[in-house]
C-alpha cells in the first residue's frame, strides 16, 4: 500500500483539517498588540495564558497558549487599565465637565474621551488601545437605510429607535462640545461629528464590560456601569460556553474564569448574554450561526392575520392579552412555537361559549380539543407565512448584492440573520406538523406549562 493510503491516514488527514480550520494565525507579532502589551505591562497586566490571533468565521480574537481547565482564571485586568467615567474626570476634560450644567450623561462622558483621545493621534496616552479599536462598526444603526430596510420588521423598529437615541444625543450635547473649543486648534465642529460620536457610543455599546453602580457628583443621575477593557474586549463570543466574569473589589481587577476547559492553541469564548441573533445584531453587529436561542418573532399583525375576522371578541382578547403580557416576545424557535406563543393562539382561538375561560387559558389548562387543534392549526398557517417571508426576503438580499457591490458586506451580515431565521422556521414547522398529527392520540404531547398568576 502506498504510503499515506490507509484508513489511518485519512482519519488523521481529517483531524488535522478540523484542527486547522479552528485554529488560528497567531497575530501578536504585529505592532499594534506589541504596543498594546507594552502599554498594559506598564500598567501592572501581563497575560500568560491567551494570544492575539486571528480565526476563520469570528475574525480577530485570544487563542489559548496552553491548555485551560475549568475554573481557571483566564483574565485579571487590572483597575489601573480599565477606562471609567474616573479615567475621564480626572483628565483634562475633567474640568469642563464638572462645571458644565445640566450635567452630563456617565454615557457621554465616555464618549467625550473616545472621540477626543481618537482625535489626539500619538499624543494620546491611551493610543495603544484606540489602535486595535475598530474603525467602523457593523451594528444596525451604522448601516446604510436600503439594508435596515430588509432587515426584519421588529429589528427594523429598533433599529430606528437607536439611531433616533444616538441623534438625539449627539443633538443636545453640541453645546456641550461647543464648550470644549479651547482645548483644540480645530474647530470643534470638524472633531465632534455625528459620525465621530456615533463611533464612539459604538465602542462603548458593544465592548464595555459591567460594573457596580458609581456615583459621581458631576454627572447625571444615569446608571454609571459602564468600563471599557483594553484587551479583555477581544474576547469574542459564543452561546455555548460558560464564564464568570465581574470585578473583584478586593484584588480592584475585572476577572474572568472559564466554566469549561479549553485547548491549546483553541479560540477562548466568554458568552455575552442568552441572546437571540436580533439581539447580537441590534447590540453588537454579529450573527452567531446554530444560536441555541435563536428565534423568529411573531407580530400582533401576524398573529391575528389567520384568525377569523367575524370574531366579535378579538379587541377584547387581544386587550387580555396586552393587559397579562402576553402580546410581546412571542416566537417560534429550534424546538417549535413557544410556550407563550401557543397560549396566545389558544386565548386567541376560544370560542364565544368558551369566552369566559380565558383565565384557565392564561394558566396552562387545556379548554378543549377543538380549541388545541384551531390554534395548532394557526401556528402552522403563522409559520408557513413566516417560511415563505424569510425565502422572499433572502431573494431580495441576493439581488440587492449583484446590483449594490459596496453593500455586500452589510448585504452579507442582513443574509445571515435571515437565513437563521429560515433554519428555525424550518424546525418549527417540522415540530408543528409533529405535533398536529400526534395531538388527537396523545394530548399529554403538548407538554406542561408553566404556571403563571392571573388575577
Amino acid at each position: 500500500m502506498q504510503k499515506g493510503r490507509g484508513r489511518t491516514s485519512r482519519i488523521r488527514r481529517r483531524k488535522h483539517l478540523r484542527s486547522s480550520e479552528s485554529r488560528g494565525v497567531n497575530e501578536s507579532y504585529k505592532s499594534e498588540f506589541i504596543e498594546l502589551k507594552k502599554w498594559l505591562k506598564n500598567r501592572k497586566f501581563e497575560d500568560r495564558n491567551l494570544t492575539p490571533a486571528r480565526f476563520p468565521g469570528t475574525g480577530r480574537g485570544l487563542m489559548s497558549r496552553t491548555p485551560l481547565r475549568e475554573g481557571q482564571m483566564i483574565i485579571s485586568l487590572p483597575e489601573s487599565c480599565l477606562l471609567t467615567t474616573e479615567t475621564v474626570i480626572r483628565s483634562y476634560l475633567g474640568v469642563y465637565i464638572t462645571k458644565w450644567k445640566p450635567r452630563p450623561s456617565p454615557l457621554l462622558a465616555l464618549c467625550t474621551f473616545l472621540v477626543s483621545e481618537r482625535h489626539a493621534g500619538d499624543r494620546s496616552l491611551w493610543k495603544p488601545y484606540l489602535q486595535i479599536l475598530p474603525k467602523t462598526y457593523t451594528c444596525p444603526v451604522c448601516l446604510e437605510p436600503e439594508v435596515v430596510n430588509l432587515l426584519p420588521k421588529a429589528l427594523k423598529a429598533k433599529t430606528e429607535e437607536q439611531r433616533a437615541h444616538v441623534q438625539k444625543l449627539f443633538t443636545s450635547s453640541r453645546d456641550f462640545f461647543s464648550s470644549l473649543q479651547p482645548l483644540f486648534v480645530e474647530p470643534i465642529d470638524s472633531i465632534f461629528s455625528y459620525s465621530a460620536l456615533l463611533w464612539a457610543w459604538c465602542t462603548v455599546n458593544t465592548r464595555a464590560v459591567y460594573l457596580r453602580p458609581r456615583k459621581q457628583e458631576c454627572l447625571s443621575a444615569e446608571p454609571d456601569t459602564c468600563a471599557l477593557a483594553p484587551y479583555l474586549d477581544l474576547l469574542n463570543h459564543s452561546p455555548h460556553v460558560q464564564v464568570n466574569a465581574a470585578f473583584n473589589e478586593k484584588t480592584r481587577c475585572y476577572e474572568i474564569r472559564t466554566a469549561s476547559g479549553c485547548r491549546k492553541h483553541e479560540e477562548v469564548f466568554i458568552c455575552y448574554g442568552p441572546h437571540d441573533n436580533q439581539r447580537l445584531l441590534l447590540e453588537y453587529g454579529f450573527v452567531s450561526p446554530c444560536n441555541p436561542h435563536a428565534c423568529v418573532y411573531v407580530s400582533r399583525d401576524t398573529l391575528v392575520k389567520y384568525l377569523p375576522s367575524t370574531d366579535k371578541q378579538m379587541n377584547k382578547k387581544i386587550s387580555i392579552l396586552k393587559d397579562h403580557g402576553f402580546i410581546e416576545n412571542l416566537t417560534f424557535g429550534w424546538d417549535g412555537p413557544s410556550w407563550r406563543l401557543l397560549t396566545a393562539l389558544k386565548l386567541l382561538c376560544l370560542e364565544a361559549e368558551k369566552f369566559t375561560c380565558w383565565k384557565k387559558v392564561l394558566l396552562g389548562e387545556v379548554i378543549s380539543d377543538a380549541n388545541e387543534k384551531t390554534s395548532l392549526d394557526v401556528a402552522q398557517k403563522i409559520c408557513h407565512h413566516l417560511l415563505e417571508e424569510s425565502s422572499a426576503m433572502l431573494q431580495r438580499v441576493s439581488h440587492m448584492k449583484d446590483e449594490k457591490v459596496s453593500l455586500v458586506s452589510q448585504l452579507a451580515l442582513v443574509e445571515t440573520l435571515w437565513l437563521e431565521e429560515l433554519k428555525v422556521l424550518q424546525a418549527s414547522a417540522e415540530t408543528l406538523a409533529s405535533m398536529h398529527t400526534t395531538y388527537l392520540a396523545s394530548p399529554e404531547r403538548l407538554g406542561s406549562p408553566p404556571v403563571v398568576g392571573v388575577t
